[in-house]
């Protein structure tokens, strides 16, 4: 299993347009030169959403292919991760079904959106099974300490498979930005309770305090995710011009916050 990046740009989601950001990236092309610009800048992997030809989240295994082997070319040796949300559009079984027939190298996968009930557990261990059968590393996204517990407790159950585990933390909200973001400590804290698996793990933090959030997290040892996905604003509150530089703000403060790991 390939370690999570240091610093990964995740430039668009599933949700926000032009209309939030002129510089957002919709289409394929936008998204190639955002990730050349945000490699450049600092970012060592890339955090990828498609769109359909109206704007809207798009999950397609023949499109995400086009635009795996492009980012291949053009930014060869970039961390590339497809992303299996489902936006309130597909089911689990359809976010299944992509990933199935696409066989990413990497991607992330909500626990919330694999098990939205008990009865679910046999499926999505059956997924996970498989992904860690066929190579395929899966990031999982947990919103908060809750769903680190519940995580927890399926690894411990061994419904979730593997020695090494990548793990997606989520401060903060699209609607709040960073209100109410609680403590990273009470998410890390669960953690502790498996001694016998590796935890890699990755923050991603909404609102104007993205990077001292991802300053913090990179001091306790975690890797982090920034870009428009999560973030339009600089720590001073300025709107930044695109997404290369925030990431070239955030690559700034990760260098002086932790030397050795830049």
């Amino acid at each position: 299993m390939t370690p999570l990046p240091r610093l990964m740009v995740a430039p668009n989601g599933a949700r926000r347009g032009k209309s939030d950001h002129p510089q957002l990236p919709v289409t394929d092309d936008e998204v190639v030169q955002t990730a050349i610009a945000c490699h450049a800048a600092g970012a060592d992997g890339v955090h990828l959403h498609i769109r359909d030809a109206a704007g809207a989240h798009l999950l397609d295994a023949p499109r995400y292919q086009a635009l795996l082997d492009r980012l291949k070319d053009t930014v060869p040796g970039m961390y590339l991760q497809v992303t299996s949300e489902s936006a309130g559009l597909y089911t689990a079984q359809e976010q299944r079904c992509m990933m199935r027939a696409l066989r990413p190298a990497h991607v992330s996968v909500a626990m919330r959106e694999m098990v939205r009930g008990p009865e679910d557990w046999a499926k999505a261990h059956g997924f996970y099974a498989w992904a860690l059968e066929n190579a395929v590393d899966v990031q999982h996204i947990l919103y908060s300490p809750k769903e680190v517990a519940a995580f927890v407790d399926a690894v411990l159950r061994g419904q979730v498979p593997g020695d090494r585990i990548l793990v997606q933390l989520v401060q903060g909200s699209y609607a709040e930005g960073s209100k109410g973001a609680l403590d990273l400590d009470l998410y890390l804290a669960e953690f502790d309770r498996v001694e016998d698996r590796v935890f890699d793990w990755m923050l991603c933090a909404f609102g104007k305090a993205e990077t001292a959030s991802l300053v913090h997290a990179a001091r306790l040892g975690g890797k982090a995710r920034a870009g428009f996905e999560n973030a339009l604003h600089h720590s001073d509150g300025t709107l930044a011009v695109d997404n290369a530089s925030r990431i070239r703000e955030i690559d700034a403060a990760l260098r002086v916050a932790v030397p050795e790991a830049g």
